[in-house]
């Protein structure tokens, strides 16, 4: 009995391995066969099918064969998708805007503009790391809302700008945060404010803005003699300008004793 069951087994996996190596031999026959219109049907078949891979391999055998044909839109579209479906971003990035850019009166055009801002949203990393992507991607969107004012997909080019522009403003304040840690402070003063210039409604705004007053009386404190009373009277204008603005700040009194100290210093560089 045991003896039957495997040879079930084997007999079973056998027809598994030839099921297999003549599906395998059917794409390959194919891919390899020169048959064009053969190529493109078999490769929108896949497509539709969810087989991205063997898609793409045909797509990319026929594409130029089709450059100037009626076929070619869709073709070159659906090429595009199978680099986002297969998470080449890159590369459906850059096909995506070939496709908006050559076919440019194309029912398909405003989709092929978003998906290739969405690409690269996509390739966006972790904020520690390069932004040419995050940029790019919201290059993209915000050019993709002004071709299509009316689109329905505008709110959420928007809402993903914004999830984006964020992105960057907090590797910003990461990025002043390291100045100051490593007492770079003259670079730490002008990251701060840069933040604050760039993204001047941000909910972090006030701790920036203090940040930026403890940077300039820290530069002040350790600067040459020199420097002292131009960078002492910065404090005090930097400091001002906190305490209009956030009168109600948690930080309020710290700005003020700052105030109080770099005027302080400034007395004393006169008298001196």
């Amino acid at each position: 009995m045991e003896r039957t069951n495997n040879i079930f087994l084997w007999l079973g996996a056998m027809l598994v391995s030839v099921l297999l190596i003549s599906c395998k031999s059917e794409f390959e026959k194919i891919r390899t066969g020169g048959d064009t219109a053969g190529m493109y049907e078999a490769g929108m078949k896949y497509y539709d099918a969810g087989e991205y891979l063997k898609a793409q391999t045909l797509f990319e055998q026929i594409i130029s064969a089709y450059r100037g044909r009626k076929e070619a839109e869709q073709l070159f579209f659906k090429y595009a998708y199978t680099h986002y479906y297969l998470e080449q971003y890159i590369l459906s990035a850059y096909y995506f805007k070939n496709f908006s850019e050559t076919f440019s009166n194309s029912d398909y055009r405003e989709e092929a503009m978003f998906m290739s801002a969405f690409s690269n949203y996509q390739l966006s990393p972790s904020f520690r790391l390069d932004q040419s992507n995050t940029t790019t991607a919201i290059d993209e969107f915000q050019l993709f809302v002004n071709t299509f004012p009316r689109s329905e997909r505008v709110e959420e080019c928007n809402r993903l700008i914004d999830q984006l522009r964020s992105k960057l403003e907090i590797k910003a304040i990461a990025q002043a945060q390291l100045y100051y840690d490593m007492q770079q402070y003259r670079a730490a003063v002008e990251s701060f404010g840069m933040v604050l210039q760039d993204y001047p409604e941000s909910k972090d705004a006030q701790n920036i803005a203090y940040k930026q007053v403890l940077a300039e009386h820290k530069l002040a404190k350790n600067s040459v003699y020199s420097k002292k009373a131009e960078r002492f009277e910065k404090t005090v204008e930097l400091a001002d300008r906190f305490l209009t603005r956030y009168p109600e700040s948690d930080f309020f009194q710290k700005v003020t004793d700052i105030k109080f100290d770099s005027n302080e210093e400034l007395k004393s560089l006169i008298d001196g």
